[in-house]
């Protein structure tokens, strides 16, 4: 059988891809090399931005089943902390941290019921060519029985190591060296912060605790990857050093227990690829990654997943063609399916870029800076000014206009008056 689609990765990426297009109509077939979705190394953080899609898919409250709404949030960088809402923003104004088991699998029902054949077991082990254009997939199902798929496009959402990627030569840019380490483990009988999530910084550390799915909480600890080699004798002493200086977070920590095991990781790329080519394109980790340390990933996800499958389907159908039509749309002309995943491109990067940088910058893991000290003092005390602050770190507010000098200099006349010979406004912070 011919597909219109051939999704690679199952997951948060792949199976919403492939959710959308099998509800447009497309003919989509989404593999995976795993089984039903298990746990996975994950940001958990299912930002504004994300929630929103999953309320308009119809998916929210599966997807996010056990596992609370955050709506308050805890900022502490040292000097100042800031505590508030997160803004409404798309009929939301929570986030939610929800075990990947849960939300990835609720996504790939989803995807089965819109009409998605869904073959789980199957390892892609090569692209198949028609010329330059990539024309489908050879894989082995779990059996060991070869199999070969053809498909007017196939999509990498197979994560940070795609297959997909690798063998389209895609090209990489905007690559950064893997600043962080992560750890992570859940927590019982661990309250955090008025209920909500809390996130701190420190000198190289970047810390935070959210309430996750069956009543445990999820604490975070980043820390430099060059820490990596030493700390690996004893991750758990290292993890555990982190949460000092973190409020009081440490000691409700050992007033609780921990109900999993600790889960550390060096590898953590930030780079970005060009999402496309003839016959192919990418989706989620597998076309950027950034360190985990900002928590986008699901988002970024969920975002990339609904900005392709318009692309698909106005591609497919675009010249003529359509999902499931003949061979109108195929083309890489104006109008047809190449057009269409370049606007993909375009409209991916203008929305990731500047969480990109920023997350770049924040991996670093330095000290705050006397910018950040000045527009963290002048929101203290100001909760609409806060939850905007909120919504700029959850993907609601457009971050180069929000940390532009502009707004920064709106937002320090607002909260006291310059004195003469005072402190210079600071330079812009956006990235």
């Amino acid at each position: 059988m011919t597909y219109d689609v051939i999704v690679v990765g199952a997951r948060v990426a792949g199976a919403a891809t492939a959710l959308l297009l099998a509800r447009a109509g497309v003919r989509v077939l989404v593999v995976d090399r795993a089984g039903p979705p298990g746990d996975t190394l994950s940001s958990h953080q299912v930002q504004l931005p994300g929630v929103a899609a999953l309320r308009r898919w119809g998916l929210l409250g599966r997807a996010v089943a056990g596992a609370p709404a955050t709506g308050r949030l805890r900022f502490d960088a040292g000097p100042v902390v800031l505590e508030g809402r997160y803004p409404s923003a798309g009929g939301v104004s929570a986030l939610y941290s929800p075990r990947r088991m849960v939300l990835d699998q609720v996504l790939l029902d989803a995807a089965g019921a819109a009409g998605a054949e869904v073959r789980l077991g199957f390892r892609a082990d090569e692209l198949l060519w028609d010329g330059r254009r990539v024309a489908g997939l050879r894989g082995r199902g779990r059996r060991g029985t070869c199999a070969a798929e053809t498909a007017r496009l196939v999509v990498g959402a197979d994560g940070k190591h795609s297959f997909v990627a690798r063998a389209a030569g895609a090209a990489r840019y905007c690559t950064r060296p893997a600043a962080t380490m992560a750890s992570y483990s859940y927590w019982a009988g661990v309250p955090t912060a008025a209920g909500g999530g809390e996130i701190y910084r420190r000198p190289g550390r970047a810390v935070a605790a959210f309430p996750t799915s069956d009543d445990l909480t999820m604490i975070y600890v980043a820390a430099p990857a060059a820490e990596f080699a030493a700390a690996r004798g004893n991750l758990e002493g290292h993890y555990l050093a982190g949460l000092d200086g973190c409020g009081d977070l440490r000691e409700r920590a050992a007033a609780g227990f921990r109900a999993e095991r600790l889960r550390t990781t060096p590898d953590l790329p930030a780079r970005i690829h060009v999402p496309h080519g003839p016959g192919w394109a990418l989706a989620g980790d597998a076309g950027l990654v950034l360190d985990p340390v900002s928590a986008h990933g699901i988002s970024n996800a969920l975002r990339d997943a609904e900005l392709l499958a318009r692309a698909v389907v106005d591609g497919l159908g675009g010249s003529g063609g359509g999902p499931g039509g003949g061979p109108g749309g195929l083309g890489d002309g104006p109008g047809g399916l190449g057009a269409a995943l370049a606007g993909y491109h375009r409209q991916r990067d203008a929305a990731a870029r500047p969480m990109f940088e920023l997350t770049a910058r924040t991996a670093r893991l330095g000290p705050v800076s006397r910018a950040e000290r000045l527009l963290y003092g002048s929101l203290a005390g100001r909760p609409a000014e806060i939850s905007r602050f909120f919504g700029a770190l959850s993907g609601t507010e457009p971050l180069r206009p929000y940390l532009g000098l502009g707004n920064l200099t709106r937002v320090i006349a607002g909260a006291r008056p310059r004195p003469f010979g005072g402190e210079p406004v600071p330079r812009p912070l956006a990235p």
